[in-house]
C-alpha cells in the first residue's frame, strides 16, 4: 500500500505543496521516534484542521495508502513510526489552546500543543493540569492521549485518561466524531473517549481534547532522601503509603542512575548512594510542611542515611532536571537502549528491584532502573551494543523473564510507554487471546480498510 504519485499529488492539492514532502532528507526526519528502529515514510504531510484530515483519510481508503499519525516523536515504543511505509500526518501545526474556563475548570485545546506549554498557560490562570511526562518539554498533548502518559504525579492525581473529558476526532473512514463531554458527569452511549485514549493512534486521529483542570495548589515542597540500598529506599516508598501519606510525587532512582546524572550534569549527587528518592508534597502551606515533616521521619526511621528539603524553587527545579535527564544521559555507557515500563502493585516494588538486581547480577549487563515508585511503575533500562548479539540475546532474555516476574506479581508490561512495535511480540503474556479478537474486532469497525498506523499493538500472525 504505497503512495502513488497520482495519491501525493491529491494530498498536495488538500494541505498545499509547502506543507507536504517526498524529499528522502525531509522524510528521514520523521522515519524513527524515541525507540529503536527506522522506517522510511513514502512523503509527510502537515495538516492545519480537521477538514484536511479528513480529506486525506477518506483518498487513504480510496487509494490504498497507509497513514500514521505523530506528535512530536517522543513515544518509547515505536507507535508513531512507519513501519509498512505510507504518509505520516505530523500534528504540530495543531497548536492551539482555544479556551481555558476558570469558572467551570476546563480548557479546550488542539493536539500539537507542547505538554509543558500547556502546564504555563493553565497556571497562568492559577488553574493546573497534573499529568507530567519526563518528555513534557517537547510532547504533545495529542501524543500523550495517544499514549496515555503518566509521568511523577501519577501517585496522587492520575494520568492522561483522568483528565479527558471529550475529543474531536477523525476516524480511519474520514468521518469526524464528538465523543464525551464538557461537563463532571456524563454516561450517554459507550464511553468511546477512554476507548480512544491510550488507542496508540490505530482507532482514530484526535483533532480537539476538552481537558479537566483542577485548581493550582498554593504550594509545593521538594525533598530528597538517600538510602544505602535500593531495596530499603523501595520499602520506605511501600511504608509512606501504608501510612496513608499520598505525597504529590514519589520518585525512585537507582544507584547506576544517580552516577548516570551526576557524569552528564555535575551537580552534586551522592555517587554512592543505593537509592535516591525524589518527593514532593503539595497542598496550602500548612499541609505541605507536615507532610513532608511525616516522609522525612518516615525515611529516616527506615534508614535514610540523607534526608534534605530543597530551599528554593530554583533547587527544587534543579532536583527535576537530573530526574528527566536519566534517559537521554544513559546513552553516556552504551550507543543503544532497551527501555521498559513495568507496573506491579506498590507493595511488591521492593520483589522487583530484587528480581532486577539478580539479572544485573546474572547477565553482567549493564541496567538502570528509576521512576515513579509511587504508583509501582519501574522503568529498567539495559543499556548495550546491539551489534553484540550474545549481549543483544541475553538482554531480550532478561526482559522476557522479568515481564513473566511482572504479571506473576499482579503488574503489567507497559504502565505509560504503550505496546507499539517494540512490545507487541510480549501481549499475549499479558491478554487473553478472547480480550486480543475482541480488540482485534473493535480495530476493524473502526478501520474496515486497516489504513491508520497499521502493525501496531497487535502481534504478527
Amino acid at each position: 500500500m504505497a503512495l502513488s504519485d497520482i495519491a501525493f499529488k491529491r494530498i498536495e492539492a488538500i494541505v498545499g505543496s509547502p506543507r507536504c514532502t517526498r524529499r528522502p532528507e525531509e522524510r528521514i526526519c520523521y522515519a524513527y521516534d524515541a525507540a529503536a528502529g527506522r522506517f522510511m515514510p513514502d512523503a509527510v504531510a502537515f495538516p492545519e484542521n480537521a477538514a484536511e484530515i479528513s480529506a486525506i483519510l477518506t483518498l487513504a481508503n480510496a487509494e490504498g495508502f497507509f497513514v500514521v499519525p505523530r506528535g512530536s516523536g517522543s513515544g518509547m515504543s515505536g507507535g508513531a513510526v512507519p513501519v509498512q511505509g505510507g504518509l505520516i500526518l505530523v500534528m504540530n501545526r495543531m497548536n492551539r489552546i482555544l479556551a481555558i474556563d476558570r469558572e467551570n475548570l476546563v480548557a479546550t485545546t488542539e493536539p500539537g500543543v507542547i505538554t509543558s506549554a500547556f502546564h504555563a498557560a493553565v497556571e497562568k490562570e492559577g488553574l493546573f493540569y497534573p499529568p507530567d511526562p519526563s518528555s513534557s518539554d517537547f510532547s504533545t498533548l495529542g501524543g500523550n492521549l495517544a499514549e496515555c502518559a503518566g509521568g511523577p504525579r501519577a501517585v496522587k492525581y492520575g494520568v492522561t485518561r483522568d483528565y479527558v473529558l471529550g475529543l474531536e476526532v477523525v476516524l480511519p473512514t474520514g468521518d469526524r466524531i464528538k465523543t464525551g463531554v464538557q461537563t463532571t458527569k456524563g454516561v450517554v452511549g459507550y464511553d468511546l473517549t477512554r476507548l480512544l485514549v491510550g488507542s496508540e493512534g490505530t482507532l482514530g486521529i484526535i483533532t480537539r481534547v476538552t481537558l479537566k483542570l483542577l485548581p493550582l495548589p498554593a504550594s509545593v515542597g521538594t525533598m530528597t532522601a538517600i538510602f544505602p540500598l535500593p531495596e530499603t529506599a523501595v520499602e520506605t516508598v511501600s511504608e509512606i503509603i501504608r501510612r496513608g501519606i499520598i505525597p504529590r510525587t514519589l520518585e525512585f532512582m537507582d544507584n547506576a542512575s544517580i552516577r548516570c546524572v551526576e557524569n552528564h550534569l555535575k551537580m552534586g549527587l551522592p555517587m554512592e548512594a543505593g537509592a535516591l528518592l525524589l518527593i514532593e508534597a503539595d497542598g496550602n502551606s500548612e499541609e505541605t510542611a507536615k507532610t513532608l515533616d511525616k516522609i522525612q521521619s518516615l525515611c529516616r526511621g527506615h534508614g535514610a542515611s540523607a534526608v534534605h528539603t530543597a530551599a528554593t524553587p530554583e533547587e527544587a527545579s534543579a532536583l527535576w532536571k537530573a530526574r528527566k535527564a536519566i534517559s537521554a544521559a544513559l546513552f553516556q555507557y552504551a550507543p543503544h537502549k532497551i527501555n521498559e515500563d513495568i507496573v506491579v502493585p506498590r507493595s511488591r516494588i521492593p520483589q522487583i528491584i530484587r528480581r532486577i538486581e539478580m539479572l544485573r547480577e546474572k547477565t553482567g549487563l549493564f541496567m538502570a532502573s528509576f521512576g515513579h515508585a509511587g504508583d509501582g511503575n519501574i522503568h529498567f533500562n539495559i543499556m548495550l551494543d546491539k551489534s553484540d548479539l550474545e549481549a543483544l540475546k541475553k538482554a531480550h532474555t532478561a526482559v522476557a523473564a522479568l515481564f513473566d516476574y511482572t504479571l506473576e506479581l499482579g503488574g503489567t508490561i507497559s504502565g505509560e510507554h504503550g505496546i507499539g512495535i517494540t512490545k507487541a511480540p510480549y501481549l499475549l503474556k499479558e491478554i487473553d487471546p478472547g480480550a486480543l479478537s475482541l480488540m482485534k474486532r473493535i480495530k476493524k469497525a473502526f478501520d474496515p480498510n486497516g489504513i491508520l498506523n497499521p502493525g501496531k499493538i497487535f502481534p504478527e500472525s
